[in-house]
C-alpha cells in the first residue's frame, strides 16, 4: 500500500446538517409548545413590564386573608393580542395565581346584568375596559389612566400602581375621609344628605361630620372639607384653621345656597378669595319658559331651570365636565337633567394666571345658542346694600353658578356651587346633572385611588447618534450588509463543497 497516497476523508457535513435539523424539530418545537401552553414569561425588560413590583407582592401578601374579586370589562384574548396591553395582561395573570383573588373578564355589552351589579348606584358610565375591584360590600372602579404618556410622547404602563392601590384600599378599609362641617348650617348628613352620603361611600370615601370648634386643626386624614348650605358666617378661629389647611394644599367643596341673612359672610368670602373667586348675594330665576324646568308636580317654576356644564377648552388643564356631558347626552330621557334650583352666582376676582387656574363649571343659557341675550333675573338675597345693588345689575347677563379653582403652586383645590338642593333628600326637585357634578368633583378634589409609589413601566431603547448620512451608511454596512455578504459567501462555499 502506498502510504503517501492521500486517504479519502469521511465527509459528514450533509448527515450532520440533517441530524441537527431533526434535533431542533424534536427538542425545540415541543418545548415552544409547552411554554406557549403554560404562558411562562421570563421578564427581561429593564422596568419589569411583565412581572409584579415587590411593593405589589408585599400588598398581596398582606391582604392574602381577604377574598378579592377583580373584574375586567373585556376579554383576556383581546388584551393578550394587543402588544401595548401586554403589561396589563400579565398583571392580571399574576393576580389570578393568588388563591384569594378571583379574576372575571367579560364583555359588558353581552353581560349587562353583571355590569349593572358593579354599578348599583348608577353613578358611572360602565364601559369596555373598565376595571372594578370588590372586597366584601366594597366595590370600586379604577378611575386613573392605566397607560400614560411621558414628556417625550412615549407610552408608559401605570396600571399596576392603580390596581395594587385599589386592592389595598378595598381590602384594608383605609378610605380617604370627607368631612362635612357642622355649626353653620341647619342641615345635617343624617337628616338631609343620606343619599349623597351613601353614594360617596360607594365611591370609596368615608364621610363624617366635623365641628371645627372641637379641634385645633383640620384632621390629618382629611381628604376634602365640605361646607354645605351655611346660614351664618364661619367664626374667625375656624376661618384660620381652614386658611392654614388651604395654604398647605387643602381641598375644599362649598355648596353655598342663597340665604336671607343680614350682612355679608366675610370669612367665607376671605376663603373664596384665596382661590380668586367672589360670591354674589342673590338668587337666580329664569323667566324664559324654554329653559324653565318642571317640578315633580309637573309645574314650571322660575327658580328651577336648565343650565350648561361648559366643556374643557385648550386654555385649561382640568376637565370636570366631559364625562358628565357624555352621560347626560345618552341618558337625558331617564332624567339626567342639566339643571339647578335655588342657586346664587359667583364671579372671578382676577383672570386665571400661572399660579391659579379657575374656570366655570355651571352657566346659565342664552335665549339661543347663537345669541348673546339672557333671560335670567338676579334678585338680591342676604348681604348688604352694596351687594344688593351688585345683584340687581346681573339680571339678563351671563352668569356662573359653579367654579373650580386650582392653586398649582400649593396643590389646593376648590369646588364652589351656588346650591345644595341637588343632594338634599328632602327636596322634591330632581337635578341629576348638578347632583352628579358634585359627586364627580370629589374625585377631582381628591382621588380615592391610592398611590403606592410603584413606578410606571416602559420600554427601554438604545439609540445611536450619527454626525451625518455617510457615517450612518458606514455603520449600517458594518452591522448589517457586511455580515450578510459573509453569510451568502459561506453558503456558496458550502454548496460547492457539500459533496467533497
Amino acid at each position: 500500500m502506498d502510504n503517501n497516497k492521500e486517504k479519502k476523508k469521511l465527509n459528514l457535513s450533509g448527515a450532520f446538517a440533517i441530524a441537527l435539523a431533526l434535533l431542533i424539530l424534536v427538542v425545540f418545537v415541543p418545548l415552544n409548545m409547552i411554554f406557549s401552553y403554560s404562558d411562562k414569561v421570563y421578564d427581561m425588560t429593564p422596568s419589569g413590564k411583565y412581572s409584579l413590583d415587590p411593593i405589589t407582592e408585599d400588598i398581596l401578601d398582606k391582604t392574602a386573608d381577604k377574598q378579592i374579586e377583580v373584574y375586567f370589562l373585556n376579554t383576556l384574548f383581546n388584551l393578550k393580542n394587543e402588544p401595548d396591553c401586554l403589561p396589563l395582561y400579565h398583571t392580571f395573570m399574576e393576580l389570578e395565581k393568588r388563591d384569594n383573588i378571583t379574576l372575571t373578564c367579560f364583555d359588558p355589552n353581552k353581560n349587562v346584568e353583571l355590569a349593572n351589579s358593579l354599578n348599583p348606584t348608577g353613578a358611572y358610565e360602565v364601559k369596555m375596559n373598565d376595571i372594578f375591584v370588590k372586597c366584601g360590600d366594597t366595590i370600586s372602579r379604577i378611575s386613573g389612566n392605566l397607560f400614560q404618556t411621558d414628556a417625550n410622547g412615549a407610552v408608559e404602563y401605570a396600571g399596576e400602581n392603580l390596581i395594587a392601590g385599589k386592592i389595598y384600599q378595598c381590602a384594608t378599609g383605609t378610605l380617604p375621609t370627607i368631612y362635612f362641617l357642622t355649626g353653620y348650617s341647619d342641615k345635617t348628613l343624617d337628616a338631609n344628605y343620606t343619599s349623597h352620603k351613601n353614594v360617596i361611600r360607594m365611591d370609596n370615601y368615608d364621610i363624617k361630620e366635623l365641628d371645627l370648634s372641637t379641634v385645633d386643626k383640620i384632621p390629618d386624614n382629611t381628604a376634602i372639607i365640605t361646607l354645605a348650605a351655611p346660614v351664618r358666617d364661619i367664626s374667625d378661629s375656624d376661618c384660620k384653621k381652614l386658611s392654614d389647611y388651604i395654604d398647605n394644599g387643602g381641598k375644599i367643596q362649598m355648596l353655598l345656597s342663597p340665604c336671607d341673612t343680614e350682612g355679608r359672610f366675610e370669612n367665607i368670602e376671605f376663603l373664596l378669595a384665596k382661590f380668586e373667586i367672589g360670591m354674589d348675594y342673590n338668587i337666580i330665576k329664569e323667566k324664559n319658559p324654554k329653559w324653565k324646568l318642571e317640578n315633580l308636580e309637573g309645574e314650571q317654576v322660575d327658580n328651577y331651570f336648565t343650565v350648561s356644564y361648559p366643556a374643557k377648552t385648550e386654555d385649561y388643564s382640568e376637565d370636570l365636565t366631559t364625562e358628565l356631558n357624555t352621560i347626560i347626552s345618552t341618558n337625558y330621557a331617564e332624567g339626567w337633567i342639566p339643571g339647578v334650583s335655588n342657586t346664587r352666582s359667583f364671579y372671578e376676582l382676577t383672570s386665571s394666571g400661572a399660579m391659579i387656574e379657575k374656570a366655570s363649571i355651571i352657566e346659565n343659557l342664552p335665549t339661543a345658542m347663537d345669541s348673546n341675550e339672557y333671560t335670567t333675573i338676579s334678585e338680591p338675597m342676604g348681604g348688604d346694600a352694596l351687594t344688593a345693588a351688585d345683584a340687581k345689575e346681573k339680571s339678563n347677563q351671563p352668569l356662573v353658578m359653579g367654579y373650580y379653582s386650582y392653586n398649582k403652586q400649593t396643590g389646593a383645590k376648590l369646588i364652589v356651587i351656588g346650591c345644595d338642593e341637588p343632594i338634599d333628600d328632602n327636596l322634591t326637585i330632581n337635578t341629576w346633572g348638578t347632583r352628579n357634578l358634585i359627586k364627580f368633583s370629589n374625585t377631582w378634589l381628591h382621588s380615592s385611588d391610592v398611590d403606592l409609589g410603584i413606578e410606571n413601566k416602559f420600554n427601554s431603547y438604545d439609540t445611536m447618534v450619527f454626525a451625518d448620512g455617510n457615517e450612518a451608511s458606514k455603520t449600517i454596512n458594518m452591522f448589517f450588509i457586511v455580515p450578510a455578504v459573509f453569510a451568502v459567501f459561506g453558503l456558496l462555499v458550502w454548496l460547492k463543497r457539500r459533496y467533497a
